[in-house]
């Protein structure tokens, strides 16, 4: 008898029970943002900061339009008032037809926890039901796995999985499976893969580990696909190299590009799945975002960056777009970028490709964000313009700015801000497809459903 397994399965029930039964499902009076700072602050300030509500870009996807309901779910870092800083797991919606948002729902609080690390991405199934997973570190602060009670709903969540979960991104493919990349720290942040079979998860494999590495996924048909770079000796300050592997059937076999196989788990620098050597030109890569051209060839947004610290020291920081065009890798630059934290998302359709992010400085000019820019290509990525300033004048930096999967209308960009030198309230906001537009969600609430202030 394996007493082990038995102990630890009695543990979970009770942890579960004890999960659900807590602030879980109870309303929020708002949309408060999260504020964290890591780590000291040196000359040029924290190596990030402010309002972190949609951090980080391995958090994928923090938000999915149903067209079945024209709604856009969203989950983010929320925080139980605005003098407090540790971290509630929200999940919310925006109505596309009454242009309203409910007052969000408390999927978990996590009872002390300040780290944005722990936040949340969200899958919708093809049955309607709202699956939210919550990012923890390590066993000692697990992630959670909740499922809605009812289809197409937020009302109420009930806990089905506590786990070794960190960053998780979870995909359903063509098949009907569905397949969840996520992170183990061990040797360094390891890469693994799980797939849901019937009413539960499969032992977990390894994708990766060879120092480290951050990675962001996405899927095109049945091809799911995980980018990731390098940490050399588990240092996330070294972080270099550009990776790219995929697997078309539910992670049975993993092959590059070139549909050559690769054996898993990856463990050479070394190896067929990389794109680009940026460790021989002591650069460092900041993974942003990860979608398709209109062949299914994927297209990448990095951060290119001289050292890990904010300041000068780390330009120029390029904001570079990397596609495939004739069977080969093509690198473009859209411009220079004020922090290594300055996320943004980007955005194909046809031949017109968008990326809206923070890429103007914004008050603390060399903090994290900055303010958010819309850039457009007319041609497949190869040349960028500044097209719309969706922000500008703003009291304090924006950053994080997230795409929604199947992202559309009003809804199509969101992020928040937040004072990235000293703690301050942090709000959310949203943009239209052509940024000219712009909402604040409502920060308090008095009434259960409001629209969001229209700002520009």
């Amino acid at each position: 008898m394996n007493y082990r397994k038995i102990l630890y399965s009695t543990l979970l029930i009770l942890l579960i029970a004890q999960v659900n039964a807590g602030a879980q499902n109870k309303r929020a009076d708002g949309y408060m943002g999260i504020w964290f700072r890591f780590g000291e602050p040196g000359e040029f300030g924290y190596k990030f900061s402010g309002g972190l509500a949609t951090f980080s870009s391995q958090h994928t996807s923090m938000a999915v339009y149903a067209p079945e309901v024209q709604k856009t779910f969203f989950v983010y870092c929320g925080t139980a008032a605005p003098d407090t800083s540790h971290i509630q797991i929200m999940i919310s919606y925006f109505d596309h037809l009454t242009h309203r948002v409910p007052r969000p729902v408390i999927v978990l609080d996590k009872m002390g926890v300040k780290d944005p690390q722990d936040n949340a991405s969200i899958s919708i199934d093809r049955n309607g039901f709202i699956w939210v997973f919550i990012s923890g570190r390590g066993r000692t602060r697990p992630g959670y796995i909740f499922r809605s009670n009812f289809p197409w709903s937020i009302d109420s969540f009930k806990m089905t999985y506590s786990g070794e979960i960190l960053f998780p991104q979870t995909w359903r493919m063509n098949d009907s499976s569905i397949v969840m990349m996520y992170t183990k720290a061990s040797k360094g942040l390891e890469l693994y893969w799980t797939k849901r079979a019937g009413t539960s998860w499969t032992d977990p494999r390894k994708l990766a580990g060879f120092g480290g590495h951050f990675q962001v996924t996405n899927v095109n048909g049945n091809r799911l696909f995980s980018v990731f770079n390098v940490c050399p000796d588990g240092n996330p300050d070294t972080r270099t190299n550009l990776y790219l592997i995929y697997t078309d059937d539910s992670g049975q076999t993993w092959k590059n590009i070139d549909d050559k196989e690769i054996q898993t788990p990856v463990c050479d620098i070394k190896n067929a799945a990389l794109i680009h050597d940026f460790m021989s030109e002591k650069k460092l890569v900041y993974i942003q975002d990860l979608n398709f051209d209109d062949n299914g060839n994927p297209v990448i947004l990095i951060l290119v960056s001289r050292d890990f610290k904010p300041g000068p020291s780390g330009e120029p920081r390029e904001w570079v777009v990397v596609s495939r065009r004739n069977g080969s890798w093509n690198f473009s630059k859209i411009c220079n970028m004020p922090h290594n934290y300055s996320l943004g998302s980007i955005y194909t359709t046809g031949d017109q490709w968008k990326v809206i992010g923070p890429s103007d400085p914004g008050p603390d000019k060399y903090g994290t964000g900055g303010e958010l820019v819309l850039w457009t290509s007319n041609d497949n990525g190869q040349t960028w313009n500044k097209s719309v300033n969706i922000t500008s004048g703003s009291s304090m930096n924006q950053s994080y700015a997230r795409r929604p999967l199947n992202a559309s209308g009003e809804f199509f960009s969101f992020w928040s801000d937040g004072d990235t030198k000293k703690f301050s309230r942090s709000h959310l906001y949203f943009t239209n497809d052509k940024g000219d537009k712009v909402w604040i969600l409502p920060y308090k609430m008095s009434r259960e459903y409001e629209k969001p202030e229209r700002i520009k």
